[in-house]
């Protein structure tokens, strides 16, 4: 499979092979970062209309950029802005069809037209999350939610976190 080829079929089968081809990267692997970077690249490059995923690490009490894939980020968001401090205050899966409709919405790409962002979870602490960007409005859905979520969840095993 070519890296940038996108995966087809229904979104079931979509993170069904997603699961796979993670579980295949973090077989032998357990360094947080180099399983984010990893898993970046495999939904950006898998995914269609995706134009960035990516990781932000919680550090204190903002959230800090991590391995992604895409145009250059926001460094640093606080934990309850934008999206991301949402998701991350909320400590559950956020979705946003428009985000110019997302109220304090932090546009690090305005080519970004809608968004989800997943938290990553360990026994209930918060360590960071997962977020994905699309350009085209209403990409994401629960069955995204579930399949990110599900994602997270396999890096979060795979991965030594603090």
């Amino acid at each position: 499979m070519l890296a940038a080829e996108r995966l087809s079929g229904t979104k079931q089968e979509i993170y069904r092979e997603l699961r796979l081809q993670a579980r295949g990267l973090f077989e032998r692997e357990h360094d947080g970062i180099a399983n984010a970077a990893n898993l970046a690249a495999l939904l950006y490059g898998r995914l269609a209309d995706v134009n960035w995923a990516g990781f932000y690490f919680l550090k204190g009490s903002e959230l800090v950029l991590g391995p992604f894939q895409g145009q250059p980020a926001c460094v640093r968001i606080p934990v309850g802005s934008g999206v991301c401090g949402t998701a991350a205050h909320r400590r559950e899966g956020v979705i946003v069809p428009d985000v110019g409709k997302f109220p304090g919405h932090i546009a690090c790409d305005t080519a970004s037209r809608s968004e989800i962002v997943v938290p990553l979870l360990k026994q209930g602490r918060l360590l960071g999350v997962l977020d994905v960007d699309s350009p085209k409005p209403n990409r994401f859905n629960d069955e995204d939610r579930s399949g990110l979520e599900t994602l997270a969840a396999l890096w979060v095993e795979a991965s030594n976190c603090p």
